[in-house]
């Protein structure tokens, strides 16, 4: 990995570092905290996942997360949210394409060339920060609205990989909500049977580990009703039995304002995880 940006924060290293991705063909960007505790040891990772739009550049830049990482000795990285360059398939729209990557692997042209996000996140980067970093192979996975969906339905999928998972805004049924649908559609196809295997709250009827989620929710989101759909989540978990605490917080909004006002205690949760 190539670093191309170095700034000191809270006695740590917020970095960005720049890679050829082999799983997405195109070069990619990932931001780095490295909390002062990586001077003499190796330390646990918390991924974050970013939203639609979003760049490496969101979290490590609005978040505020960078005091609570130093706190709890976690190294945090967020890396963008889709593949990016010339050669690579977009959309006009802000909800398809670059910056919209869904954390899946496309099976439909022209996406399944680059578009395989899901192979990224789960192995290629983390093979990689391991590799290059004072990392050790304890993770917990965690994201932002499209990126909350990446975040939970990762941990669905892939269980024991994860100590912990959380959310903001997350995008909990997409199969039920326009922004899913649509990129569903796109990158996977007309078979809605292939859509369940990236909707959390269709994954919820079989996981096999009981992996408590926490989700925090904005009651002043814009997207809410339409889009986030945050009752589906909790009928799944009550109907399953899957352990669940879902914070819905009167006058909050999509923003990072809303993140950066608790993810103090998203950071805390999984540091007791991480830390166990």
């Amino acid at each position: 990995m190539n670093r191309i940006e170095r700034h000191a924060v809270f006695q740590g290293w917020q970095d960005v570092y720049q890679h050829q991705s082999q799983t997405l063909g195109c070069q990619m960007n990932v931001g780095v905290y490295l909390p002062p505790q990586v001077e003499t040891e190796k330390l646990p990772v918390l991924y974050w996942l970013s939203g639609l739009t979003c760049t490496e550049q969101n979290f490590i830049t609005k978040a505020g997360a960078q005091r609570y990482a130093a706190e709890h000795g976690i190294i945090i990285v967020a890396p963008d949210t889709s593949p990016r360059g010339d050669d690579v398939a977009d959309d006009e729209a802000y909800d398809l394409g670059k910056g919209a990557g869904f954390y899946l692997n496309a099976t439909q042209q022209p996406w399944a060339r680059h578009y395989r996000m899901y192979d990224y996140i789960v192995h290629e980067l983390p093979a990689l920060i391991e590799a290059s970093l004072p990392a050790t192979q304890e993770r917990s996975i965690s994201g932002h609205s499209m990126g909350g969906h990446g975040a939970l339905t990762i941990a669905l999928r892939e269980p024991g990989r994860y100590r912990s998972v959380s959310a903001f805004s997350p995008i909990v049924a997409p199969s039920q909500v326009p922004w899913g649908q649509k990129a569903f559609a796109a990158y996977l196809g007309d078979d809605q049977e292939a859509w369940k295997a990236h909707d959390t709250v269709e994954l919820l009827k079989s996981a096999s580990e009981r992996l408590p989620l926490l989700v925090d929710q904005g009651l002043a989101d814009d997207f809410l009703e339409n889009q986030l759909r945050p009752e589906l989540l909790r009928a799944a978990c009550e109907g399953t039995g899957h352990p669940l605490t879902l914070n819905l917080r009167p006058g909050y909004d999509h923003s990072y304002y809303f993140i950066a006002s608790f993810i103090g205690d998203h950071i805390a949760h999984h540091a007791a995880a991480l830390k166990r």
